[in-house]
C-alpha cells in the first residue's frame, strides 16, 4: 500500500488515512472491517458511482443527490477524524 506523506511528515493521520485499507477490505468482502477502518468509504463509493451514472443517465434530481451524498461523506470523514483525534488513535 502507498505510504501517507501527511502522516510521515506530521506524525498524525490525514482525513483519508484508512481509505486504502478500507477499499482492500471491501474487495475481500469484509464490509464491517472496512467500516471500522474508514466509515466514509461506502458513501464515497456510492457518490462516485452515482456521479458517473449521472453523466450518462441524467437523473431528475441527480445533482441534489450528488451534493447531499458528498456532504454526508465529508461529515462522516470529519466526525471519524475528530473521534480519532480525541481518542488518540490518529497519533502513531
Amino acid at each position: 500500500m502507498l505510504r501517507c506523506s501527511w502522516k510521515e511528515s506530521f506524525g498524525i493521520d490525514c482525513f483519508f488515512c484508512g481509505f486504502q485499507r478500507g477499499f482492500y477490505l471491501i474487495c475481500q468482502g469484509d464490509v464491517l472491517g472496512s467500516l471500522a477502518v474508514f466509515p466514509a468509504l461506502l458513501p464515497f463509493l456510492f457518490v462516485l458511482i452515482f456521479t458517473i451514472l449521472h453523466l450518462f443517465i441524467q437523473f431528475k434530481h441527480g445533482a441534489k443527490i450528488i451534493v447531499t451524498g458528498f456532504s454526508v461523506t465529508v461529515a462522516i470523514m470529519l466526525i471519524h477524524f475528530t473521534v480519532k483525534l480525541i481518542t488518540g488513535a490518529a497519533y502513531h
